[in-house]
């Protein structure tokens, strides 16, 4: 499998346990996760934040006041992907102690969710829609030797 290049930009906002999503987010495992979703080159820039700035984003840009896992933003699919998405550190936290899944995982899903998202794949269209999402996903993580999320 060939992999796209990928212009990547992490960024880690002011968060209390900052130590502890750095280290569940090495660059290059960041870079991995996202460059095995790509269908085209990309430049992406990735900010982990804190539950302020996570809320701030949702309701300003999707109407929803709560933070949420992730939001991607998405300026061009071609030539180039060019994108942000933005992960609120503690929504992932919380989701991977109830799933019972190591940090680092849950991150992988949901940047490759996000990635996703920034090329045009949309689970909230429709159950055929989602269907095929997941299972994108779910074959990207496995490529990448990671556990089916849905499983």
């Amino acid at each position: 499998m060939a992999l796209h290049n990928l212009s990547l930009s992490l960024q880690f906002g002011e968060l209390a346990d900052a130590a502890t999503h750095r280290a569940a987010l090495p660059r290059h495992w960041v870079a991995r996760c996202i460059r095995h979703a790509l269908d085209a080159d990309a430049e992406i820039t990735v900010r982990i934040v804190d539950a302020e700035e996570g809320q701030a984003l949702n309701r300003d840009y999707r109407g929803r006041d709560y933070a949420t896992n992730v939001l991607t933003f998405d300026y061009a699919s071609e030539p180039v992907v060019m994108a942000d998405l933005v992960l609120c550190a503690p929504v992932v936290a919380r989701e991977a102690a109830e799933l019972k899944k190591p940090l680092a995982q849950h991150y992988a899903h949901l940047l490759v969710h996000g990635t996703l998202h920034a090329q045009g794949w949309d689970h909230e269209t429709g159950e055929e829609d989602a269907e095929e999402m997941e299972a994108r996903e779910t074959e990207i993580l496995a490529g990448l030797g990671q556990p089916d999320p849905y499983a």
